[in-house]
């Protein structure tokens, strides 16, 4: 859900937070390409698809004495080192106990309602152009 997200979504969510927890980044985002395999028939020999570009972050937790809590990790596609940031922040929330019934209720449950509805709304524009092909039987 968290890399689905768009950065405006994003955004918005770490801005609602009420209780922002300290963090460093345990290295800095980086973007690069990654190699998208397919296979044929779908269970067939794979073959190289195609490169994409994607964007990694990782970020350590801090607790009140500075010490290391959680880590996360964030992978998006495109060349958004904040948005990978975000989804480094968001991953690591989830796994602290602490944080995660939050974290899961204001954040991630948003996101998986507001990603249901795009797809419903995507299918839906998809079937009003459905067209259903049939055979005929000739009468001898």
């Amino acid at each position: 859900m968290l890399a689905k997200a768009s950065l405006a979504l994003l955004e918005a969510a770490w801005d609602a937070l009420d209780d922002k927890p300290a963090f460093r980044r345990l290295r800095p985002s980086e973007t690069g390409l990654v190699m998208l395999r397919g296979r044929i028939g779908g269970t067939g020999r794979p073959f190289n698809a195609g490169e994409m570009t994607m964007t990694r972050a990782a970020i350590q937790l801090l607790d009140a004495a500075g010490a290391v809590s959680h880590a996360g990790f964030g992978y998006v596609a495109g060349r958004s080192a904040r948005r990978a940031e975000l989804v480094a922040l968001f991953d690591a929330m989830l796994q602290d106990p602490a944080r995660h019934d939050a974290v899961s209720s204001t954040v991630v449950a948003p996101l998986a309602t507001q990603q249901q509805a795009a797809k419903a709304a995507r299918s839906a524009k998809v079937m009003a152009s459905k067209v259903d092909f049939f055979t005929m039987v000739r009468g001898e």
